[in-house]
């Protein structure tokens, strides 16, 4: 073998190694990305907007495919979960559809119908009614002419709270000061009747407050304490 055969066994070779190294390279970069990133799961996105308290379908989602180890621990992976469940809030096309987001839809008694309205975070809620308490509702009324005296009245004793919604900021308003900038929608469970009242009071009282009944506590309100102005003090 002459010196120009033995130069090109020798390029052979390191040609031979080169590529057996970058092979081994490329191993190396496509572990160390699989370590990093890890298997694929299943989640799902919302394909448009869901109203808040609006029933869920499978059809308002979209299969999407990510790293498990960038998944939230609260996503959801199996669309099962949301059977029979409601929108806590407004959900926003795009978002990942996670457990917080949704809850069972309550259950309604016979003759029972749901009811949402605003309540001032401030006055009414204070963090302590939850779904499932028993409050009463308070609506306080002004007087249609200067004779008559602003009066309060509970309008609703006993409501069940199906849902307690999340902190809203509201519109101010530049002719009241005094108006509240933020509430929180409340979901009753109310007849017929007691659904009307609280709509009229939503509508044209001045306030809506709730106020929270102990449990085990008598829950009997005398018809003569079902309302009160300034006059009976004095």
């Amino acid at each position: 073998m002459n010196s120009r055969q033995r130069r090109g066994v020798i390029l052979l070779l390191i040609s031979v190694l080169c590529a057996f190294a970058a092979f081994v390279g490329v191993l190396s970069v496509i572990s160390d990305v699989n370590s990093k990133v890890g298997p694929e799961v299943t989640a799902y996105e919302l394909k448009s907007d869901i109203p808040p308290y609006t029933r869920l379908s499978s059809g308002a989602f979209e299969k999407v495919k990510m790293p498990k180890r960038w998944l939230p621990e609260t996503a959801v992976t199996d669309l099962s979960e949301i059977s029979g469940k409601i929108a806590v809030t407004t959900l926003r096309k795009g978002s990942l559809l996670q457990s917080d987001m949704i809850v069972k839809q309550p259950a309604l008694r016979p003759g029972e119908q749901e009811i949402a309205i605003m309540i001032d975070a401030a006055t009414g809620v204070a963090g302590k009614i939850t779904p499932g308490s028993t409050v009463n509702i308070y609506a306080t009324f002004g007087g249609e002419t200067d004779r008559e005296k602003p009066i309060s009245r509970i309008i609703v004793p006993n409501a069940r709270v199906l849902d307690v919604g999340r902190l809203t900021a509201l519109e101010p308003k530049n002719d009241d000061q005094n108006a509240p900038t933020e509430a929180v929608p409340i979901t009753f469970a109310l007849d017929t009747k007691d659904a009307q009242r609280v709509a009229y009071a939503e509508s044209f009282a001045e306030h809506v407050r709730l106020a929270l009944v102990a449990p085990g506590s008598d829950t009997t309100i005398p018809p003569g304490d079902r309302s009160y102005s300034l006059d009976e003090d004095q």
